[in-house]
């Protein structure tokens, strides 16, 4: 170890030891080896992954208070450990998550009543430090609903994209990318008054505070906030709920304060949804935010292999990649797996382990093979119309409205590119992502559009 790092070192040990006493410094602390800084890298020796854990969670803030105040700079930390003791070769490396240095890192409160009046300067934000920008991959699944998301978190300030109606399957990021609004809005504006809820949280919140005769101080509480992120709208039941969120929503939007929602479905298949308050989502823009293409699963699977430290080569990544194509929770499972299977077998990772994991982890859906001529038939009966009349060059609306489906359904489920879509169809390939794009915007707004998409689909895929 140079003098340097040593010194840096000891300075920072310095500071812990003050914090935490001598006894628990010696327990904890004083087995740590500091192996190299380089570049605000810090690669720091532990005797196992129990210490990882305490280090990143029971010590987090004091840990990273006291490097930078050692090393004069913000430090990545990244831990190495031996799975088997005394025994290099088994030895991994893992590194720490960027976090939030703005946010609590403490495991956040559940609101146990309804706020009143004199929690106004001191409430839980409920946002969890690791759910920032800075821990979430980006690919060109999920480029636009991230711009869109890192846009409104830069410019509070500026009334465009408000409310962000955010919708997608489980485990998709969804949850994630709406804290790292809250959390970068927090990072710039450490006064603003951000709260994330879940839907049903605020229902709770709402029958205790109406058990209460308290449900004006409940709105006023909420209408007090700068930043507002609702999780699960899918979730909300009963029209009272709806009937105590529109006051929060018309006095937030009017006073260009952010409102952001997250849903498993676009507002238009929300049942027992009032339609004014569907309507004030068309006020901002809504985005899907779909499953993770191949390229993005491959980042994920880098970045949390990293930061469990796995050293996965290209040919596993590839395999996992292609087998596991769901949610971000899947991948994970695996790599949970994984590095599971790696400490209990004590052996190098290889593909046989990695299909073994795959095999007990991911359940493959068996699916039915859709090609063009099916969805041209089933598109044309819904529709009633006679499937020549498709390829003609007909403006009729019903026949547009069913060509455009079937340029939807064609990208949505066959491996043809628009050129191709756009060749069979006799339409050029402008047309052909015109087509595609406005159901996408239908979807979101109209009722007929969604009911259309479902049966269609629902045949094709019986």
């Amino acid at each position: 170890m140079s003098t340097t790092l040593a010194e840096k070192w000891n300075k920072s040990l310095t500071m812990i030891r003050s914090n935490v006493g001598e006894e628990r410094f010696r327990l904890w602390f004083s087995v740590a080896e500091p192996i190299s800084y380089d570049n605000g890298e810090l690669v720091l020796k532990l005797p196992t992954s129990f210490y990882v854990d305490r280090y990143e969670d029971q010590f987090y803030d004091l840990f990273r208070a006291a490097l930078y105040h050692g090393f004069g700079e913000p430090v990545k930390v990244v831990y190495e450990y031996n799975i088997v003791n005394n025994d290099s070769s088994s030895c991994i490396k893992q590194q720490s998550p960027e976090r939030s240095h703005t946010i609590n890192n403490k495991v956040s409160r559940q609101i146990e009543s309804a706020p009143i009046s004199e929690q106004k300067r001191d409430f839980d934000h409920q946002l969890s430090s690791s759910l920032n920008f800075e821990n979430y991959c980006v690919g060109k699944s999920n480029q636009l609903a991230y711009t869109i998301a890192e846009h409104i978190a830069n410019n509070p300030e500026k009334p465009e994209f408000n409310p962000y109606f955010l919708y997608g399957s489980v485990g998709v990021g969804k949850t994630h990318l709406i804290q790292a609004i809250g959390i970068r809005i927090k990072e710039k504006h450490p006064n603003a008054r951000v709260l994330f809820n879940t839907m049903r949280q605020f229902q709770n919140l709402y029958q205790v505070a109406a058990l209460e005769g308290r449900i004006p101080e409940f709105i006023n509480w909420y209408q007090s906030m700068d930043c507002l992120l609702f999780d699960d709208l899918q979730e909300m039941t009963g029209p009272k709920t709806a009937q105590a969120l529109f006051p929060i929503f018309n006095h937030l939007h009017a006073h260009n304060k952010k409102l952001i929602f997250t849903c498993d479905r676009p507002p238009m298949e929300l049942d027992g949804i009032a339609d004014r308050l569907i309507d004030r989502f068309k006020w901002g823009i809504t985005e899907p935010l779909p499953a993770p293409d191949l390229e993005l699963r491959k980042k994920i699977l880098r970045a949390k292999a990293s930061r469990g430290g796995l050293d996965l080569s290209a040919e596993i990544i590839d395999l996992i990649a292609e087998s596991v194509t769901g949610s971000v929770r899947e991948l994970e499972g695996v790599v949970m797996g994984l590095l599971t299977r790696c400490i209990k077998a004590n052996m190098p990772l290889s593909v046989e382990i990695a299909r073994e994991v795959i095999s007990h982890t991911v359940k493959t859906p068996v699916r039915k093979s859709i090609n063009f001529d099916m969805i041209v038939e089933n598109t044309a009966e819904y529709f009633g119309l006679n499937p020549d009349a498709i390829f003609a060059k007909s403006r009729i609306r019903d026949i547009a409205d069913a060509r455009q489906m079937i340029m939807y359904l064609c990208s949505k489920h066959t491996g043809l590119s628009t050129p191709a879509i756009g060749a069979k169809l006799n339409r050029e390939h402008s047309t052909v992502l015109h087509g595609i794009g406005a159901v996408k915007d239908r979807l979101a707004t109209n009722r007929d559009t969604v009911k259309a998409l479902e049966a269609i689909e629902a045949q094709l895929l019986k």
